[in-house]
């Protein structure tokens, strides 16, 4: 599948399409706990079918678990049953660790069973691109060097983190080129820690190695979606722009206009109903009046695809996820009758 011609599709589309990151609440539809699902890539795959099964979206999205490259890297991973998987401490604190951190190899940790879900997801799904995920290189750093610690490292150990930021990449790669060996048209590559950095900061310790990620494995056959759910993204659109990537995709702290307007008509751009207070601590009706607010703020744009801001929890209710594609449908079809009688 080409898949420049599949997001130049999704930009001429006269229809809005709804592509959010769904994956974690097919535990609910397999009645396993997430700990399972994380755990076997059989489930993986089978919950990932379900979910295009049940819902018409343009792709099919894999899971977006970023304790899994840490956990490869050696980093304790703490398990629950109905969270997503979290990284606990840190590896490296000091050069010397950083110079001794060993780079996994491919299939290390749990990178073995994702890479198995993905492949096993593809002979499911075969009527939409699959999307594998990964974290992005600053993220994976944060959580090798512990998330609060980072950004002080990169004011007083910028070479400590550079080690370790060159060491994240250069497994990303492997990493990411593996999903495309398989087949999977296409990565989440997932940088929010980021979002946190100075414009300057974030060139240098993320965009940069993002820029040779893409550069590596991004072409007509395989695309890197750019994700940042951070705060501060609508004042680093520069800096994510400079990536390289064909698609973008915001969280909800942002303003999906402001950010429509920054970012390249001619990329995908996607966001950004909340996954928390909407999603998975709201009500059906505030799934209607979030979805239809996003929607007409971005009117105008055909580069906008409405999607959550981050990942659904697991333990959302169908209802909410039910109503936002619902709204989607209404919105396309209240513009379809518009259209006929202007």
């Amino acid at each position: 599948m080409n898949m420049f011609k599949w997001v130049e599709k999704m930009i001429n589309d006269e229809e809005t399409k709804a592509l959010p990151i769904l994956s974690f609440p097919s535990v609910q539809l397999l009645f396993v706990t997430v700990r399972e699902l994380v755990s076997d890539s059989n489930l993986q795959a089978l919950g990932m079918k379900m979910l295009a099964d049940k819902y018409e979206m343009p792709a099919s999205v894999s899971f977006m678990d970023l304790s899994v490259e840490a956990e490869a890297f050696g980093s304790k991973t703490v398990y629950a049953a109905d969270e997503v998987p979290t990284i606990l401490g840190s590896v490296v604190s000091s050069q010397k660790e950083a110079d001794a951190l060993r780079v996994p190899e491919l299939g290390e940790g749990r990178t073995g069973i994702c890479i198995e879900g993905v492949r096993k997801a593809m002979k499911l799904i075969t009527d939409r691109p699959v999307f594998a995920g990964c974290i992005g290189p600053y993220s994976l750093a944060g959580r090798l060097m512990n998330v609060n610690e980072v950004m002080m490292y990169c004011y007083e150990e910028p070479n400590m983190v550079h080690t370790v930021l060159r060491k994240a990449t250069d497994f990303l790669i492997k990493y990411i080129l593996e999903y495309k060996k398989i087949g999977a048209q296409g990565v989440v590559l997932a940088e929010p820690l980021a979002g946190m950095l100075s414009p300057g900061l974030m060139q240098e310790f993320s965009s940069d190695y993002v820029k040779e990620i893409v550069q590596k494995t991004q072409d007509k056959n395989f695309i890197v979606i750019y994700h940042n759910c951070g705060s501060d993204a609508n004042r680093l659109t520069e800096e994510i722009k400079s990536t390289g990537c064909i698609a973008y995709h915001f969280g909800d702290a942002v303003d999906m206009k402001e950010m429509l307007m920054k970012m390249p008509p001619d990329c995908l751009v996607m966001g950004n109903v909340s996954p928390s207070k909407v999603f998975r601590n709201g009500t059906p009706r505030m799934a209607r009046i979030a979805t239809i607010k996003v929607l007409e703020s971005c009117r105008g744009h055909k580069n906008f695809m409405i999607s959550s801001g981050c990942d659904i929890p697991p333990l959302t209710e169908f209802d909410n996820i039910d109503a936002f594609f619902e709204t989607v449908k209404s919105f396309n079809y209240k513009n379809i009758l518009m259209d006929m009688i202007t």
